[in-house]
């Protein structure tokens, strides 16, 4: 008697499980994880390297900001400051500083790719430059996932 009844379900309660698979995929995506995991890793390093001048929020705030003779970036405007579009390669190179980008003229900041270098004792080994694109390729990230529509 019981299989009759469960017969009648097996649509609607296959229907159900499928849903939830598809919600379960959409909520748990690889991928996503991956990305969040690589954005967080790049907050940690902003808060560490960039936030005392360019604000806890990336605003140009920081408690260093004032005694610059520049100004640091609003770092949450740079997509609407490019038409719309995040800058990431002039991004990358800016962060990593050294490589001389023409007319950009004297540097303010730091060069982090040189400090990176440091840091992970780089001695020309490629393992060790892609340690240091790394840190870079976080920073980016985390500073595209930041960015303002207004």
């Amino acid at each position: 008697m019981g299989r009759p009844m469960l017969n009648s379900m097996r649509p609607a309660y296959m229907f159900t499980i499928c849903v939830m698979l598809i919600i379960g995929g959409a909520v748990f995506h690889p991928a996503r994880a991956q990305e969040d995991e690589i954005v967080a890793g790049g907050r940690g390093k902003y808060q560490r390297y960039c936030a005392s001048c360019h604000g806890p929020s990336g605003k140009g705030n920081g408690e260093m900001a004032a005694l610059l003779v520049v100004k640091p970036a609003d770092l949450t405007q740079l997509r609407k400051n490019n038409t719309g579009e995040f800058p990431f390669w002039h991004v990358y190179r800016t962060i990593d500083g050294r490589e001389l980008v023409r007319g950009h003229g004297s540097r303010e900041m730091p060069l982090w790719g040189f400090v990176f270098q440091v840091e992970e004792g780089a001695n020309g080994s490629t393992a060790q430059e892609d340690l240091v694109r790394g840190r870079i390729w976080q920073l980016v990230y985390y500073l595209e996932s930041i960015q303002e529509e207004k």
